[in-house]
Order: C-alpha cells, then structure tokens, then sequence
C-alpha cells in the first residue's frame, strides 16, 4: 500500500479568512487533521482558526508541544507527536498538521516534519506556506517592512536581548518575534535606543482580543501576558532624540 501524503499547513496569524485557498482545499479533503496545543486543557489557537474548513468527516487529533526549553524533553515530544502521525500516512491515509503563521517559520512542524520522514523514510511531503504574523502586523498598521534597498531583520527575541541590540543597531527594519513576557525588557531597550517612535506592535492579529499599538510608550504599564502572540516592526534606520 502507497503511504499517504503529510502536508504542513500555514493558517495564518489568526483571521481564518487569511487562510490561502491551497490551504483550504487541502484541507477540505483531509481526513485526519492534527492540531498542537501548548497545554492539555488548552484549546489549540490553529484549529479555532481553520476549523471552518474541515471537512464534515475530518477527525481532529490533538498533539501537546508544552512550552519548554529543555531540548530533550523536546525532542520526546515531537518524537511522540511523529509515532502518531506515521500510523495514519502508513496506512494510506493523508495526514495534515496545523500550525500558526508560516509553517516554516519558527514553527514546531520544521522538527515534526524531520521525525516524521526519519519515522518513514521517502514518505511524501508537502508544505503550504501561511500568511506571517509580522506581515499581517504590517497591513493592520500600514508599516512597510522593505523598501528600496533596506535589509530587512528577522530576530526571535532571547534573554539577554543582545541579538535585538546589534540587529537595531545594523539598522533597516527589524521584526521582533517571539516576545511573550520580556515585552517590557524590550521597550525599554527600544528606549535607550531612540526608537519608540519608529515602531508599532500588534498582538493576536486577526484573533479575538487583538491589540494595535503605534505609540509603544502606552504599553509601559501592560500585564505579562501583553507580549503573548506578539510583534513589534521597527524602523531602526532613523532615531528620535531620547
């Protein structure tokens, strides 16, 4: 028996009408849709965005990625998630996976997908990309990323911040990714830097609860959470006196 074919769907950043019509038509036709959740009582975000395109037979299979940082421990779950999948694809079924924004793009499928082809060696792939977070923060707040000639910097932001430092200090525009709770860390940052008034930040984009700030100064004072499904673009060619 032929195995099936595992596709890795994009659905955006949160409004289910960003969702590209590959997207939608694979979808359709899929039987067996599996969804990643960060916690076991949680509901997963990508399969509130795409539900309306499942199919009336489709069976949702749930698949916990907890939000750790222990490689290992890691590993074992998308080990885990992968011995779940390759039963389907064996059998001759499709198999699709979920995933927020690009499915290429600091996204857990880039680790699936490799455990699911050392799982089963020359099995079909196919990966439809998604609308990113950060574009669709540039379209809510009218912010281009790349004009003429200016770099354009992608930076998931760490700990100690230091790769956000040098990458404002290259100049161009710099898109900070996954900010969760250090926003507060990089605000102040973007401070010292001259830079509050070139930057805008936007929160759950297209999802319930979104959030559009242009004067980053107002989000001094926001909860911890504030960061949660996050981006904040910023122009770092040009500083205001500080």
């Amino acid at each position: 028996m032929t195995a099936g074919t595992f596709y890795g769907i994009g659905v955006g950043p949160g409004d289910s009408e960003l969702l590209t019509v590959k997207a939608a038509a694979v979808l359709r036709r899929c039987r067996h849709v599996f969804v990643p959740k960060a916690k076991i009582s949680a509901d997963s975000v990508a399969l509130e965005i795409a539900r309306r395109y499942l199919g009336k037979d489709a069976a949702v299979h749930e698949l916990l990625f907890p939000m750790l940082t222990d490689r290992e421990a890691l590993s074992r779950h998308w080990a885990e998630a992968a011995a779940q999948i390759a039963p389907v694809l064996r059998d001759g079924e499709n198999a699709c996976f979920l995933t927020l924004g690009d499915p290429l793009l600091y996204s857990t499928y880039s680790y699936l997908l490799r455990e699911v082809k050392r799982l089963l060696p020359g099995v079909n792939t196919v990966t439809v990309p998604g609308i990113t977070s950060f574009c669709a923060a540039a379209a809510l707040t009218q912010f281009p990323i790349g004009e003429g000639k200016t770099p354009v910097t992608i930076v998931p932001t760490t700990d100690d911040l230091e790769s956000v430092r040098r990458a404002v200090k290259t100049g161009g525009t710099v898109v900070l990714m996954k900010i969760g709770g250090r926003l507060q860390e990089i605000l102040t940052l973007l401070e010292q830097e001259g830079l509050m008034d070139n930057a805008v930040f936007v929160a759950r984009a297209g999802q319930q609860g979104q959030q559009i700030e242009t004067d980053l100064r107002k989000l001094k004072y926001a909860d911890a959470q504030a960061g949660y499904l996050s981006v904040i673009l910023v122009h770092a060619n040009e500083r205001s006196a500080s």
